[in-house]
């Protein structure tokens, strides 16, 4: 039992460690200016312009514009959730935004793959750490292997959801969460990494699949403005604009003024016949405990 207590601790401090120094540039930053998130937004509407040509245009098919539009949502909530630890951001920290983004999932394999399972008794801990060759493919064949002879050990399957997702093995990341959450239970960062790998094996429809998980996640976290997106968005899809764009409507008004999902938002209940709607002063804030989805893309990418 000592030796286990011994094994996760060390693997908590190295993590939050990795963590705490890959963010502390961060924290020293100015304060995002009005102008700097009025840009971002026009970024978005941009993209999303240049949607609406291309569809009507003929250049992409109507379910490449459905998943092209719910990787532009997927990208600002993403954003969003990127800044929400110290609710700032530096000019020269750009790059530091993803290294976190693609040194963290590889920190978990590979430090779960070189201390193991807690409940798998293994070489000595020097020998295992210093073996060679750490690179991705060579942690995920690891962390598969540990898994073909563990395939009850949630903590892994939570581990390696995520960069299934990040290296393109949808079907893979869907099996894995689906374990996790089965093995390891419900949380919000587990039901919105399934909900859009989900919407990323349906060219980003809103499924009744991809519904079960978004109501999952209200269940748990009301206010939560990616699951409420995407449920105002499956109303549209399904051809209900009256009540997609009451849905757009709130999470607009309830949303904060610099949020970067809003240029969005606005956009489709624009689509939906209405007009722009501006957010609260005060908006409601969101709950301590939300997570962010793992593996998606920022606003720089």
């Amino acid at each position: 039992m000592a030796a286990t207590m011994t094994i996760w601790i060390l693997f908590a401090v190295m993590t939050t460690a990795a963590t705490a120094i890959l963010l502390h540039p961060l924290s020293r930053g100015r304060r995002k200016t009005a102008s700097t998130e009025a840009d971002a937004g026009g970024v978005y509407r941009d993209q999303l312009f240049e949607l609406d040509e291309d569809v009507a245009s003929g250049r992409i098919s109507p379910d490449e514009y459905e998943l092209a539009r719910a990787e532009t949502a997927r990208r600002l909530f993403k954003a969003a959730d990127d800044r929400q630890p110290a609710q700032i951001a530096q000019r020269s920290g750009r790059w530091l935004k993803h290294a976190i983004a693609v040194f963290l999932p590889l920190l978990s394999i590979a430090l779960y793959v070189s201390l193991g399972s807690p409940d798998l008794p293994s070489r000595p801990l020097a020998i295992r750490l210093a073996e060679p060759g750490e690179d991705l493919a060579i942690l995920v064949k690891k962390m598969e292997d540990h898994l073909a002879g563990q395939p009850e050990d949630g903590r892994g399957w939570d581990v390696i959801a995520p960069v299934y997702l990040k290296m393109g093995r949808v079907d893979d990341a869907v099996k894995a969460y689906r374990a996790a959450l089965r093995l390891d239970g419900t949380n919000v960062s587990r039901l919105e990494g399934l909900s859009e790998t989900l919407m990323a094996t349906s060219n980003g429809l809103v499924t009744a699949d991809v519904l079960d998980e978004l109501k999952q996640i209200l269940s748990l976290e009301p206010n939560n403005p990616r699951a409420r997106f995407y449920v105002a968005l499956s109303l549209e899809q399904a051809g209900q604009p009256d009540q997609a764009r009451t849905a757009f409507e709130d999470l607009a008004r309830q949303s904060p003024a610099d949020a970067p999902w809003l240029p969005l938002v606005n956009e489709h209940i624009a689509r939906n016949g209405g007009a722009a709607v501006a957010p609260a002063a005060e908006p409601e804030a969101r709950p301590a405990a939300q997570s962010s989805a793992p593996g998606g893309p920022t606003a720089e990418d």
